[in-house]
């Protein structure tokens, strides 16, 4: 895609000046030599273009790095700009909040694209889906840990509303008994999860009711008070909702052919289970932008590089003998 009609001047970003009306706006930072000392920011993504060290970078909504190109952001981003503008509007506002008044937030901002024209389109022109029966979890205690598995491997442990709810009970457990010092978060079979069950978007309508669910069963709203004694062990594809939970942990481990994805943005949504705050705690938030914005797979190799993990160990994730790599 023609980037071209995006890139404007950095010194255009000052409160006198409205911005182009845009979808997206592109700053080459290579030619950037006037600007204000604080940018004004329009709602929709400001991506810088070159080089990541400038002084004016760490202000935009995210810099582009590999395996995300602007090419892929612009297409992405111009697809469904209602969503790619309550993301980066969100990002900047939860950047310095506690996590409990960001996932307030986050699940305000994510039941406001629960009613708008590109998720009801999505919605509409989603093949319809057969539920594959009911999944589960299983929370094993030996001495101080308590092992959480994804039980579900049919599906790639798509997470239902059974397993949202069973994952949100075993981490309050861990969160108010002061004994268990270690919880483990593992998915059972050949994958960690492939997100949330996709047979169950768009059977809450009501965004306000939706919103008030969430505050009440999101397992976000427990695993940021365990994320210090959390760790994770990852194999195959961790893709939305189960990238979202996994970020919480302190320590993140995974397979080599381990890979990690965001989709929602192509739904008309945004990471709506804790990913917005979890990954910017993880790795700062414009990569997280970068991630949700692009859409775009990840490798372990350039997971562990963006900090996304902290190890590649060399057998499965679910084998606790697994030596690291890398």
């Amino acid at each position: 895609m023609e980037t071209a009609p995006f890139l404007i001047d950095a010194g255009r970003l000052w409160q006198g000046e409205n911005a182009p009306d845009l979808p997206l706006l592109l700053i080459d930072l290579d030619r950037t030599t006037d600007w204000p000392e604080q940018l004004h920011l329009p709602p929709c993504p400001v991506i810088g273009v070159g080089d990541p060290d400038h002084p004016v970078a760490p202000q935009l909504d995210a810099v582009i790095e590999p395996p995300v190109s602007a090419e892929g952001i612009a297409r992405q981003v111009t697809a469904m700009p209602l969503a790619a503008g309550v993301v980066v509007q969100l990002l900047r506002t939860i950047d310095a909040l506690p996590p409990p008044a960001a996932l307030i937030a986050e699940s305000l901002a994510y039941s406001a694209l629960q009613g708008s024209a590109e998720h009801l389109a999505w919605l509409a022109a989603m093949t319809p889906q057969t539920p594959p029966g009911i999944g589960a979890i299983a929370a094993e205690r030996s001495g101080n840990s308590l092992t959480i598995s994804l039980d579900h491997p049919q599906t790639g442990n798509s997470i239902d509303r059974t397993m949202r709810d069973g994952l949100h009970d075993a981490l309050a457990l861990a969160a108010i008994d002061p004994t268990i010092d270690r919880v483990v978060l593992r998915g059972r079979g050949r994958t960690f999860s492939l997100g949330a069950q996709l047979a169950e978007f768009g059977t809450t309508r009501d965004p306000a009711a939706a919103h008030r669910i969430r505050a009440l069963t999101l397992p976000a709203h427990q695993a940021w008070r365990v994320a210090d004694r959390l760790e994770v062990h990852i194999q195959g594809g961790c893709v939305g909702s189960g990238l979202e939970l996994a970020a919480w942990g302190g320590r993140v481990m995974a397979s080599p052919d381990a890979w990690f994805q965001l989709p929602e943005l192509a739904m008309g949504i945004l990471p709506g289970a804790g990913g917005c705050v979890s990954l910017t705690r993880r790795i700062g938030r414009q990569r997280a932008a970068l991630l949700i914005l692009s859409g775009k797979r990840l490798s372990a190799r350039q997971a562990l590089d963006w900090g996304l993990i902290d190890a590649i160990v060399e057998q499965d994730a679910a084998d606790e003998c697994g030596g690291d790599i890398g």
